[in-house]
């Protein structure tokens, strides 16, 4: 039994080292292949150069939210108000706590209270 212990515990390590990635390689090649772009600063970018659309200005007011990067989320967020109110909750509700970190109380509370409308008159017609 001891026997054939020592020979199954070399194999078995022998095996293992023989199936080891060596991780310097996957890593220096996924260096070399891949890049990140910062997405965001494409779409302020293209924002810029002025270029309007509400999925832009989605994206962005969501990015820049999502980063607690509030003051930039309120300004695309007021583009996006900008160009339309037909929105989802969520973009209310961001725009109106962006309003509220940069002290626009009074235009966040304007905000909710049209949202309140909105779903009022929604649960009506349902």
């Amino acid at each position: 039994m001891k026997r054939k212990l020592a020979i199954l515990l070399p194999f078995t390590l022998f095996c293992l080292k023989l199936s080891a990635q060596n991780e310097n390689y996957v890593t220096k090649k996924t260096g070399e292949k891949y890049a990140y772009v910062d997405v965001n600063k494409t779409y302020e970018k293209v924002a810029a150069k002025g270029y309007k659309s509400i999925d832009l200005f989605q994206k962005l007011g969501n990015s820049s939210y999502a980063i607690c990067n509030l003051e930039k989320a309120a300004k695309w967020y007021g583009e996006l108000f900008a160009m339309t109110y037909d929105l989802d909750q969520m973009y209310y509700y961001r725009y109106a706590e962006s309003l509220r970190f940069i002290s626009q109380n009074e235009k966040a509370d304007a905000l909710i209270e049209r949202l309140k409308r909105k779903s009022k008159v929604s649960a009506k017609k349902k």
